[in-house]
């Protein structure tokens, strides 16, 4: 096992006036070369402590040169405002929602008209009208659509509307109350909530929020004391009931749930194992107490609903590929569980009741989906025939037969059906058309290459037909590996300009996802993490095996966690890549648990407290902790995150990229792109999503030295 050792970590912090990069000045980032850290005996150096403090006037000063010396290399490529053309014409095309019918007799749909910032929530009482009326437009909650809508909760009779709205890309959650007939706002107002939505019952909701933060320390404390409270409408925040609380973990999550019939209140924690406890209590009567359907966080569990007197469950517990299953409302704890509908070879990943007696049934095979009707009593009736290759998701009710879904895949923009269960036969709502982009010209086709421990891992290739395997064809690998979360086909009108280009598209389903259910989530995780790394390499060298490409044109990009993904691979294999994109990554593995909901990942990478084993694995592949110093030739990199990105907090890429620059890996450019007014990514509105593609696309195109063709 490799210690790195203090004398090298501590060299880095000075290294930077030394090296020399063609036409690249780094600046100097704040440093303390007195900061050690011992994790049990193993000592390690963090010179770049001071970018932990993102309020500071020294952090303030580097971030300020950093995206100074970044703006000045991308605005020096030629083709840059031509590509920012590009893409605003690539993304300037209306896109539809799924709609959701209410019973107030309305259609409710979220539509963007092309270039809107925020999609629009529109709603009609006749789903084949041209026209709708708008019931709620986030683009009018702030000037620059910073402001983005999370959520909608309608009231079980659709009297009252609340929304959830996020602020310049934060994980803090306001929640605001309609009258859904008026649109009127009400006075209603929650502030720090997060992480929740609102779950009515009676003259008000249950909703999960932390106390209210210190001034300063908003996007970078620790997350503590998750609580969930109920609001009585026309009350103020300060009177609102806390309902549970748990003092002795004070790191967990505590979410609520009210089924349709306003019957029972469910409590789920989270936070400490791979799943979720729950606990439950029945409403409407008197001193009802609680009780404990599963105390451990061992398994995954959903309530669906309530229907008469059963409880519904989707969980994998005793299913790795999950399974539904019920219990008495009057008994509901994990014993007294019977099975509805078994584990399937595919993995369950959504349920749908449809009326009085059927569901929908969503199933994952081999990272895509397929559909199923089945009745309430788990009996299937028929599949659902998809268009192909692609992914899906449904609206659907219990108070109605009609059942609307869209399927997209990466060459389907989305298009939205309406299916009839009693014939099992769908209907075209809604196809979208863009303007000089023919899906007949591409195709996708999934292989199956072998990782280093003979595991066979699938990944999906887009690409325009007639390419040759020449070895000089650029592909862009993108990946993610982690937290049961899968990578199923999806659109982007960003990558169509990768794709018209001649570029291809690789996405791999690495291990740490849920393609195959919880056995391969565990294969990535912990001890096992260097699993998705090797997955990820393994994916370039298949491209290369297979005459498509050559390292001289290989892209890798990934988030979040991908952004680790992405730092730990070129700390393996900077040999294999020509361009890195680590966008808002996790690439502190020492220290990652001690920031906002840092403390939640430990599930799946551990902690560097937990045992000195643990630590020593997490050092060895920390991106911060391994990036060369010896001359070892690095790809391009252009790091991104993002001034509000309270969940994966810019100190992260503020010090990987200032040890990036310190250190000696050859003259290709290693920047930072640091937005602002934005977080982690979600609801980032689409004037800044076009300029971050413009500055990715600008960065890959030139250090492969392409110029686009069809950006001219």
């Amino acid at each position: 096992m490799k210690t790195i050792s203090l004398t090298c970590i501590a060299a880095l912090s000075l290294a930077a006036c030394n090296q020399k990069h063609e036409n690249l000045k780094y600046p100097q980032a704040p440093v303390d070369t007195t900061v050690v850290d011992k994790y049990f005996d193993i000592e390690v150096a963090d010179p770049y402590r001071p970018l932990e403090n993102d309020t500071s006037a020294q952090t303030a000063k580097w971030v300020n040169e950093e995206n100074a010396l970044t703006q000045a290399y991308l605005e020096k490529i030629p083709f840059r405002k031509d590509i920012n053309k590009r893409l605003t014409s690539l993304n300037n095309f209306s896109k539809k929602g799924i709609p959701s019918k209410h019973t107030d007799g309305y259609y409710y749909f979220y539509e963007n008209n092309g270039l809107q910032n925020q999609s629009v929530l529109y709603r009609t009482k006749d789903i084949s009208a041209d026209s709708a009326e708008v019931f709620l437009d986030p683009n009018k909650l702030s000037e620059d659509g910073t402001v983005a809508l999370t959520g909608i909760s309608m009231s079980n009779d659709d009297k009252y509307t609340a929304y959830t709205i996020s602020r310049s890309g934060s994980d803090w959650t306001e929640i605001y109350v309609m009258d859904t007939a008026t649109g009127n706002l009400l006075p209603d107002h929650i502030e720090w909530a997060k992480f929740t939505g609102a779950q009515w019952h009676g003259n008000g909701f249950y909703y999960s929020a932390y106390p209210r933060p210190e001034n300063g320390k908003e996007f970078s404390n620790a997350n503590e004391n998750h609580r969930i409270y109920y609001h009585k409408l026309g009350t103020p925040q300060s009177d609102d009931v806390l309902v549970y609380e748990d003092a002795a973990h004070p790191f967990h999550f505590h979410s609520a749930q009210v089924p349709e019939n306003e019957s029972a209140l469910f409590v789920f924690g989270s936070g400490e194992g791979l799943g979720n406890s729950v606990m439950m209590k029945k409403l409407g009567g008197t001193n009802s107490k609680w009780t404990v359907i599963e105390p451990s966080q061992n398994y995954e569990i959903s309530v669906l609903d309530v229907i008469g007197d059963k409880v519904y469950f989707y969980t994998n517990y005793g299913a790795p590929r999950y399974r539904i299953m019920s219990a008495p409302l009057n008994s509901p704890e994990i014993k007294n569980w019977k099975e509805v509908v078994p584990e399937s070879e595919g993995v369950l990943v959504g349920v749908d009741f449809v009326g009085e007696d059927k569901m929908i049934l969503t199933y994952e095979t081999d990272a895509y989906n397929q559909a199923y009707l089945y009745n309430i009593n788990g009996t299937e009736i028929s599949k659902i025939e998809l268009p192909s290759i692609g992914s899906v998701g449904f609206s659907t009710s219990r108070k109605h037969n009609e059942v609307f879904y869209k399927f997209t895949s990466f060459i389907n923009p989305g298009s939205v059906y309406a299916f009839n269960p009693a014939d099992g036969t769908s209907k075209v709502e809604r196809t979208v058309t863009l303007d000089g982009f023919n899906p007949d010209d591409y195709v996708t086709e999934q292989v199956f290459y072998t990782s280093a421990d003979s595991t066979k891992v699938p990944m999906f290739i887009t690409y325009k037909k007639g390419l040759e395997r020449n070895g000089k064809n650029p592909v862009y690998i993108y990946g993610y590996g982690g937290f049961n979360i899968s990578l199923t086909p999806s659109f982007s009108a960003n990558r169509l300009l990768w794709l018209e280009n001649g570029g291809i598209y690789a996405q791999a389903n690495l291990r740490g996802g849920s393609e195959y259910g919880e056995d391969w989530h565990l294969a990535g995780t912990k001890q096992n993490k260097l699993n998705v790394f090797n997955d990820f390499i393994a994916a370039a060298e298949y491209m290369i095996d297979q005459k498509w490409t050559s390292p001289d044109y290989i892209v890798i990009e990934g988030g979040s966690n991908g952004g680790l993904l992405v730092g730990a691979t070129v700390n393996m294999r900077p040999d294999l890549f020509k361009v890195a994109i680590p966008r808002v990554g996790v690439m502190d593995m020492m220290r990652y648990h001690l920031f906002t909901i840092g403390w939640n990942w430990a599930s799946d990478y551990g902690t560097s407290a937990d045992s000195k084993e643990m630590a020593q694995y997490l050092l060895d592949y920390s991106p911060i902790h391994n990036i060369k110093n010896d001359g070892t030739k690095y790809p391009a990199i252009m790091v991104t995150t993002a001034d509000h990105d309270d969940r994966v907090v810019p100190a992260h890429s503020f010090k990987y990229a200032a040890a990036l620059q310190a250190s000696n890996t050859g003259d290709a450019p290693k920047l930072i792109r640091i937005d602002s007014k934005a977080g982690h990514g979600a609801g980032k509105p689409i004037s800044k999503v076009i300029d971050e593609y413009t500055d990715m696309y600008s960065f890959i195109f030139y250090n492969l030295g392409i110029e686009p063709e069809s950006v001219k």
